[in-house]
């Protein structure tokens, strides 16, 4: 309603001018500042994820004292953050580190550049990997399909307690030790029989069995109950953080600490109470023996691994230490936020992330591959889900080692890894190395980046024929090394008419026979340049590297694809 006036005559009022039809360039700048704003705000969110955990500076190679990032240029840092000291000398690459946007600075990019099929995209934000659990588990855990990884050789004991065992010729000594590094070629055996009392059953044979404790469900995984104390008041549980094919994982806080003789005393959470106590992630193993031995092999790995970092620079979750409730084995690892499939579902939903921040997973995800090719020890499970980030985005963990193994341990086994970051040396059946974390690292890559998954194939042989639209025909020389190449090709290297079930729907799927040159047909360079339409010429030649990166660790043959030490001194990480 129109305002009247004392005045007798008053002027009618101006009608408003038409505005001016913006142009596309000031209608992009008015979506980026909405999105800016929108991004801050859930920046300032935050803290609840991992709600009193002090913040994880990065320390010595990747970006040491820097706890910075900048959600869009010229932004407020997240609450929380710190500037660097100007007066402290930066840290060796600390321009891979130091800060970096999140999200992509044009959320259309996507639609602008995309030139695939929209029926054949999956996107990496809506992917809920526990659809392939159960399949998998029943595939490696079954009672006809043990690995060897976890088996336990079957103990003879007759009505008079004799007990056959396996000895060396030499030492006369149980050679079935899991903790014992398989570095030397195995002697032969002989078998003894010896005489001992039987003992009481071990922990590890009462976890054979399900529902010895009401606290387990009928899969063997532990019923939290929030509030609840473990290991006599050390921890207390307060936020379920999910479940995996070996555990399930629980935050807690820290009630006692250590002190320097080695007792326990209470902790004091000052001003906040128990919202200023220190926290954990405890992964609480299912009580199946197969499960249980897995796990005191992934604390083994671990407790190796650490060994190696003392300086904690190489990126591996750090396990605090282990103890025993109720029948289950618990692991207790440092507190870290959320992981990458969750950081682009919040920051990169549908286009990925800012090629800045990818660079600088990049540049931890291959530190960490080092260590582990350092020990000798294949993680077996790359993927988003299995990679953590500090509260602040800026660093990253790897983590869940419950597939890894040594390298010498490589049992050929076709479905070893999540699906759609499973190498083609393991679909094949070719003895497979540490090169095939490689491949799970550049298939995480080309994620992060593009917000799609590179490889969504609903059974093996679907994997096999994404990779060669992709990288072209597998050699003939590696095929010949394949123990299950004649499932998939005929006798000239031609891919043939296979059916196999999809995990995800419970149907046979059927992959009809093709005929694809020596080079593929979907190149990788026009699919991650095609969502890079737009881009300033130092990104456009940052893509440009990851591009060739990308090519470098999808290589099909594993013995020509390149190192972890080989992808640190990349001219995308290094510049």
């Amino acid at each position: 309603m129109r305002e009247t006036t004392a005045q007798p005559e008053a002027q009618p009022e101006p009608q408003p001018e038409p505005a001016e039809e913006k142009t596309i360039e000031e209608l992009m700048e008015e979506r980026r500042r909405k999105r800016a704003a929108i991004l801050a705000r859930h920046a300032s969110g935050q803290s609840s994820v991992a709600a009193s955990a002090p913040p994880l500076t990065p320390s010595g190679v990747v970006g040491e004292g820097v706890a910075r990032i900048s959600i869009k240029d010229g932004s407020v840092p997240p609450a929380g953050t710190t500037q660097r000291d100007s007066a402290s000398p930066p840290p060796p690459n600390s321009g891979i580190n130091d800060g970096f946007a999140l999200a992509k600075e044009d959320e259309d990019k996507d639609e602008k550049g995309d030139t695939e099929e929209k029926a054949e995209l999956v996107k990496a934000a809506d992917y809920d990997p526990s659809l392939d659990r159960r399949e998998d588990e029943r595939r490696r855990f079954g009672v006809e399909d043990v690995p060897a990884a976890v088996k336990e050789e079957p103990m003879l004991v007759d009505d008079e307690g004799e007990e056959e065992v396996e000895v060396t010729d030499d030492e006369g000594e149980d050679v079935d030790d899991m903790f014992a590094l398989d570095d030397d070629e195995e002697k032969p055996k002989k078998k003894k029989k010896v005489v001992r009392k039987k003992a009481a059953p071990t922990t590890l044979q009462a976890a054979a069995t399900l529902m010895i404790d009401s606290a387990a469900d009928p899969e063997g995984y532990y019923t939290v109950i929030l509030g609840e104390y473990l290991e006599d008041g050390r921890y207390q549980v307060f936020s379920s953080l999910g479940k995996g094919m070996f555990a399930n994982v629980v935050r807690a806080r820290v009630l006692k600490e250590e002190d320097d003789s080695g007792g326990l005393v209470d902790v004091d959470g000052g001003k906040e109470g128990r919202d200023g106590l220190r926290e954990v992630a405890i992964k609480i193993i299912r009580c199946q023996e197969p499960m249980y031995k897995a796990g005191l092999k992934e604390a083994h790995i671990l407790q190796k691994l650490r060994i190696l970092d003392l300086e904690d620079k190489k990126h591996v979750v750090k396990l605090e230490r282990t103890f025993e409730h109720r029948g289950h084995l618990c692991l207790v690892f440092e507190s870290l936020s959320m992981n990458l499939r969750e950081v682009v579902k919040r920051f990169g939903k549908d286009v990925g992330l800012n090629i800045r921040a990818v660079r600088a997973y990049a540049h931890q995800l291959f530190l960490a591959l080092s260590l582990l090719k350092k020990a000798n020890v294949m993680h077996a499970d790359i993927k988003p889900d299995n990679i953590l980030v500090n509260e602040q985005k800026n660093l990253l963990k790897l983590c869940d080692l419950g597939s890894a193994s040594d390298a010498s341990e490589n049992e050929v086994t076709p479905y070893l890894v999540s699906r759609f970051y499973r190498a083609p040396e393991i679909i094949l059946g070719v003895p497979y190395d540490p090169s095939l974390d490689v491949w799970s690292v550049g298939c995480t890559l080309y994620e992060l980046y593009t917000g799609k998954i590179l490889f969504p194939g609903k059974s093996n042989a679907h994997m096999l024929l994404l990779m060669m639209e992709v990288k072209g025909r597998f050699n003939s020389k590696l095929l010949k090394r394949a123990k299950f190449a004649d499932k998939y090709f005929d006798s000239l290297g031609n891919f043939v008419e296979a059916a196999e079930k999809d995990l995800g729907l419970g149907k046979e799927v059927v992959v009809n026979r093709v005929n694809l040159g020596n080079r593929g047909t979907r190149d990788l360079r026009s699919r991650v340049m095609g969502s890079s339409v737009g881009l300033r010429e130092e990104e456009a030649k940052l893509v440009g590297s990851l591009v060739d990166l990308l090519e470098k660790c999808l290589v099909l043959d594993p013995g020509r694809r390149i190192t972890p030490k080989e992808a640190l001194n990349h001219a995308f990480i290094r510049g």
